[in-house]
């Protein structure tokens, strides 16, 4: 069995919703300055980059039409590199890098990007899509079945005992995670 490292890592910026620094820039934008950052920390070529997988919880808008793709593109990567977008929830880009290390490991690639984005500021606000978001049928079938994650992570909190401290943490910019 083939083995997969991760070679790099950049994190995309962070910024206030809907008042911040970054606040109307577009998805594929801000998924580009992290992979276009890890593919020249990594040093190598961009055409070696095979597939870009990038998690997001929210594809519409913004970050709809396989948010992935795009960013590859806009990365600078070469247009015979693919992208493919998933939505996990809250761990959306999680399972975008073990996804990233699947392809290398088990489906012949040699090259993955994997990781994750939200732009909140673009696409939860009036003109979110809710038509028919909630099927009535399926709230039949499991009441909780549209639980927002923080209500979730409440929930879980509660139930497993475990106390919630809110910190404020500020790391080097030049830093890497």
């Amino acid at each position: 069995m083939k083995e997969a490292v991760i070679v790099s890592t950049a994190r995309t910026p962070i910024g206030k919703a809907f008042r911040g620094g970054f606040n109307n820039l577009g998805g594929a934008t801000l998924g580009a300055v992290s992979v276009a950052e890890a593919v020249r920390r990594a040093g190598i070529d961009p055409a070696r980059v095979e597939d870009v997988i990038m998690g997001s919880a929210l594809q519409q808008g913004a970050t709809g039409s396989n948010i992935a793709r795009q960013i590859a593109l806009r990365a600078g990567l070469p247009i015979t590199t693919s992208g493919m977008t998933i939505d996990r929830q809250c761990s959306s880009g999680l399972m975008a890098v073990a996804t990233a290390a699947k392809q290398v490991m088990y489906d012949g690639m040699d090259c993955v990007i994997g990781g994750g984005l939200e732009s909140i500021s673009l696409v939860q606000n009036e003109h979110m899509n809710l038509h028919r978001m909630v099927d009535d049928e399926l709230m039949a079938i499991e009441p909780n079945m549209f639980v927002p994650m923080l209500q979730t992570a409440e929930i879980v909190a509660q139930r497993y005992n475990i106390s919630v401290s809110y910190t404020h943490l500020t790391l080097p910019t030049n830093r890497e995670v």
